[in-house]
């Protein structure tokens, strides 16, 4: 699908799966994502990191993070986004951590910054700088809603916001500061129009687009080279149900992990594997000896929810573009070794699912009339007695993004680590996404509490996991057992 660029009026419309996310919003389920950044700074630093932080994002203002919200009439459709000005005040705070500014201090502020909702009034983002870290490094906090933009978008944002050399660039020059008049603002009519431009053509879309879609399974399943079915089954199959698996409140918890991707490279072509499949076998120790400790381990494996990217090469614009996937976690196989095969035969199925009907998979829906009803089915189902019922589609989210491969700077001080922090939602607490950033994987987990009182608990269980693959593949292969002598006559 093309680009959504702005009309003449300075109208962009919003995909249906980047609607979703607005309408499936509530107090205790905010659908942003969001990035922790912690840079070094040489002895003796006087900088004014404050101060370089609001002229990276002064000099370098993204047209995506001037869009606004324009809602319409009665939920009928999608709101729109319009171009504004940008209130740097209200978008750029600093935040002091608590004395002594302790890591654990600084994860526990991200946590709650992390679970407040955006102003929808204004554009949806907000960058915190957070000061008092008792090691004299610098860090932000960085959030951004889903509406806005996926994963590998806002990889390609802090692209055009960072600096790849110590030495940095000129700033652009900036444009003139002129506020929007409400006279040059759209109108009502207009937005509408927009919008229902926007719908009806995807309705025009899907329609012309369905022999097609039809064709395509239709190949996938006479195709002599589909994945085996029973492992596709143990993908798609529910998962139990685990202290993860709750209505949610509003409290948030937050706690980082990094591991060196070469090593994971290592381990995955020993296992003629993936980085990924070994990212989801590590996930799934964790949970398993988080399990062990705080309840038991389930018998049936768990199941995790992962997107799948559904850009082309090369496409950078700022909208969702991905789909969901379910794939077993082999939990309820004790060997790490065995269960990373596991995983990685599942998700191998999977995948190969995926490619095939990657082409049909729509990245945009029509929504006429919808967005009003998302919102209250959200509502019903965060209610405790409807999660409690429903059977359990996946236990964890689970996300891997490909993140930049080297170094980035901020006026000259390099970033040392990129987490990054994702959604939780009613009925999975738990989301571990992944970000490799220069040579190492960084890893955020987003708890609610309710659900994981700890969030630290989890990413230490993450890190045992590592070294307890890493020792069990050192382990020499057991030699076969030689065949017993037949005893000796006796006479």
């Amino acid at each position: 699908m093309g680009r959504k660029k702005p009309d003449e009026s300075g109208i962009e419309t919003l995909s249906g799966i980047d609607g979703a996310f607005l309408n499936l919003e509530s107090a205790a389920t905010p659908m942003h994502v969001g990035s922790l950044h912690l840079f070094e700074t040489p002895a003796g630093y006087k900088g004014n990191f404050f101060a370089s932080v609001r002229r990276m994002m002064e000099s370098r203002m993204v047209p995506v993070l001037r869009r606004r919200l324009a809602a319409l009439p009665l939920q009928l459709a999608n709101p729109v986004w319009v171009q504004d000005e940008i209130d740097l005040d209200r978008h750029i705070r600093r935040v002091r951590l608590p004395k002594p500014g302790t890591w654990a201090q600084l994860e526990a502020v991200v946590a709650d910054l992390h679970a407040e909702l955006l102003d929808r009034s204004r554009p949806l983002w907000m960058l915190y700088v957070l000061e008092g870290l008792a090691t004299g490094e610098k860090a932000y906090y960085f959030k951004i809603h889903h509406a806005m933009l996926d994963g590998q978008a806002g990889v390609a944002l802090a692209g055009a916001l960072f600096d790849t050399s110590p030495d940095a660039a000129p700033a652009p020059r900036r444009r003139a500061r002129t506020m929007t008049t409400a006279a040059a603002r759209p109108g009502t009519l207009a937005l509408v129009a927009a919008a229902f431009r926007h719908d009806a053509a995807q309705y025009v879309k899907l329609v012309r687009e369905l022999p097609g879609v039809v064709r395509t399974l239709a190949g996938i399943v006479r195709s002599s080279g589909a994945p085996d079915l029973s492992e596709l089954k143990r993908s798609i199959s529910f998962g139990p149900r685990t202290a993860f698996n709750v209505a949610i409140t509003p409290e948030r918890g937050f706690a980082t992990a990094a591991v060196p991707r070469a090593e994971l490279k290592a381990i995955a072509a020993a296992n003629d594997a993936t980085v990924n499949d070994v990212v989801l076998a590590l996930c799934s120790g964790a949970l398993r000896r988080y399990l062990k400790r705080n309840a038991s381990i389930p018998r049936k494996s768990l199941i995790a929810s992962m997107p799948i990217s559904l850009r082309e090469q090369g496409n950078t614009e700022m909208r969702t573009q991905a789909t969901l996937s379910l794939v077993s976690l082999a939990s309820n196989v004790a060997d790490p070794l065995k269960r990373l095969r596991a995983i990685r035969d599942s998700a191998g199925a999977t995948k190969a699912v995926a490619r095939q009907a990657k082409s049909i998979i729509p990245t945009d829906i029509p929504l006429i009339g919808v967005p009003w009803l998302l919102g209250a089915l959200a509502s019903l189902y965060g209610r405790r007695g409807v999660v409690d019922t429903l059977p359990v589609l996946a236990n964890v989210l689970v996300s891997n993004v490909p993140g930049p491969p080297v170094p980035l700077y901020v006026d000259g001080l390099r970033m040392t680590g990129y987490w990054p922090l994702s959604i939780v939602e009613h009925g999975v607490g738990l989301n571990i996404t992944l970000m490799s950033y220069a040579g190492n994987l960084c890893l955020g987990f987003v708890v609610a509490r309710c659900a994981v009182p700890d969030a630290r608990e989890l990413a230490d269980d993450f890190l045992d996991a590592f070294e307890e693959l890493k020792q069990r593949m050192q382990k020499p292969p057991r030699a076969p057992r030689a065949p017993r002598k037949a005893a000796a006559a006796k006479f």
